[in-house]
């Protein structure tokens, strides 16, 4: 696969990875972290605001990956 193809795909995945993971983290949040103190809410929204690279970085490392030279 041409690298520019390889970024162009992964800069869409992490665009999709990025709005679902916080449409989903946050309806969790609402249903689930309504009653809690302030100080749960820092804690869960700064863990989800970490969680999210790791996919992220997986995406990034296969975007950067060297093209295969093919032996022709």
């Amino acid at each position: 696969m041409p690298p520019r193809l390889r970024k162009l795909i992964g800069t869409v995945l992490i665009i999709i990875l990025v709005l679902v993971y916080a449409l989903v983290a946050t309806t969790v949040a609402a249903a689930t972290l309504g009653a809690s103190p302030w100080y749960i809410h820092l804690l869960y929204f700064a863990a989800t605001g970490l969680l999210w690279i790791l996919p992220a970085m997986v995406i990034i490392k296969w975007m950067e990956k060297p093209e295969k030279v093919r032996d022709e």
